[in-house]
């Protein structure tokens, strides 16, 4: 599920999508949901904000020189923008991938890096403008227990989606004991493809564009009493 929906005195303007499995192909079905489903199955990371315009403070560069560095020089031009000032959103604009990690944990280990055990939290909306993704979609639910992230695995759909994606979450540096999703984006396309996002696949001519707000408030809802590591990716 991809939620994106606007919320104005009472009515709703409802933008979210959900991909699910073909049961006769496999192959991914993309659909938009009407105004009158709000439902959500599982669990949800969702950024929520008054949808009001802020200052942009923006990084634009190769990826070569690693998006570390970039939010890094933001910290200096803008005067450690993440403790200082709320409203401000972020733009990050950069292209060909030389590590490992992906867009988003590039920036939140960037983050965890500098603020340590502090948490910062950022959600927002990023778009892969090259190179396709690794991103996977939950069949029918498994009949048998997942014990392992391997089991996990055999039991998602994988696939090589296109670009152009555009991709919602959130994002945050530390987990202060609310046992979270430290970082969870699903994207969606309209040609027709959408899922969980893990990767670009295509390094050399991967390129994003994203623009993500701080969480002033983390609200954790129906934590469970017991809880594991499995299938966290």
């Amino acid at each position: 599920m991809m939620v994106n929906a606007e919320v104005k005195q009472g009515a709703v303007n409802n933008h979210t999508r959900i991909s699910k499995v073909n049961t006769q192909d496999g192959s991914c079905i993309l659909e938009r949901l009407p105004n009158d489903e709000s439902r959500c199955a599982l669990l949800a990371n969702l950024f929520c904000s008054e949808g009001k315009p802020g200052k942009v403070g923006l990084i634009d560069g190769a990826w070569t020189c690693l998006i570390s560095l970039a939010i890094m020089l933001i910290f200096k031009l803008y005067g450690a923008i993440f403790d200082k000032i709320l409203a401000e959103v972020l733009q990050v604009s950069c292209k060909k991938r030389i590590g490992k990690d992906d867009f988003i944990a590039s920036i939140r280990k960037t983050l965890q890096a500098h603020y340590k055990d502090k948490s910062v939290a950022l959600g927002g909306t990023f778009l892969l403008k090259e190179s396709k993704a690794k991103q996977h979609i939950m069949p029918e639910f498994s009949k048998v227990p997942l014990n392992s992230d391997e089991d996990v695995e055999n039991w998602l759909r994988f696939y090589d989606m296109s670009a152009p994606l555009i991709a919602v979450g959130t994002l945050v540096s530390h987990d202060p004991g609310l046992d979270l999703r430290v970082q969870h984006f699903h994207s969606f396309s309209h040609h027709g493809e959408g899922g969980h996002y893990h990767n670009d696949t295509q390094p050399d001519i991967a390129e994003y564009l994203g623009y993500f707000a701080l969480g002033e408030f983390i609200y954790r809802l129906d934590k469970p009493s017991e809880t594991h590591p499995i299938g966290r990716d």
